[in-house]
C-alpha cells in the first residue's frame, strides 16, 4: 500500500473532495460545502476526515452522532476515488474514524447501506473491516431494495 495521510477535513479540501464525489456518484458534489459548513464553523459534532494522497484529497469519511443515544455514531458517507480502490485506503479511513471515536469515549459505529447489486461491494467491504449485519429493513429504499444496517463495537 502506498502511503496515505488521513486528517480532519479542511475548507481547502472541498474542491478535491468534490472531484471524489463526482467520480463515485455517492451524492451530488455541489452539496458538500453546505454539508461541511457546520463542522468547519464548529457548530456540529460531526466527524469529517479526508484521505490525502500526494497532497490531493483521495477520499472522505463522514460520521454523525445518533440522536438520543449514548456513544452511538453513524457513518453517513465513505468515498474513495476509484483510482485508489483496492489498496487499503478505505480500510485505513474507516480505522481512523473508529480510532477518533473510540478515543473520544464513543462505543458503537453503525453504517446503513443498500442491498442493491451496485452496493454488493460495499457490503463485502464493511464485513471485511469487521462490521456485522445487525438489521435489514425490507423494501426500505425501494421495492426489492433493502436497507442493511452494519454495526461495530468501538
Amino acid at each position: 500500500m502506498t502511503h496515505i495521510d488521513i486528517r480532519t477535513t479542511e475548507a481547502g479540501d472541498i474542491p478535491g473532495l468534490q472531484g471524489v464525489l463526482q467520480a463515485t456518484a455517492l451524492f451530488p458534489a455541489e452539496l458538500l460545502p453546505e454539508l461541511l459548513a457546520p463542522s468547519l464553523d464548529g457548530q456540529s459534532p460531526a466527524l469529517w476526515l479526508t484521505a490525502m494522497r500526494g497532497g490531493t484529497p483521495a477520499g472522505l469519511c463522514y460520521c454523525l452522532p445518533e440522536e438520543m443515544t449514548e456513544g452511538t455514531w453513524n457513518m453517513r458517507a465513505l468515498a474513495l476515488h476509484p483510482d485508489w480502490h483496492g489498496r487499503g485506503y478505505g480500510a485505513a479511513l474507516v480505522a481512523a474514524a473508529e480510532q477518533q471515536l473510540r478515543a473520544a469515549g464513543h462505543r458503537l459505529l453503525l453504517v446503513d447501506t443498500s442491498s442493491g447489486p451496485s452496493f454488493a461491494g460495499a457490503c463485502r467491504f464493511y464485513a471485511r473491516v469487521g462490521y456485522e449485519e445487525e438489521a435489514r429493513i425490507r423494501d426500505f429504499w425501494a421495492a426489492g431494495d433493502d436497507k442493511i444496517v452494519f454495526r461495530k463495537s468501538l
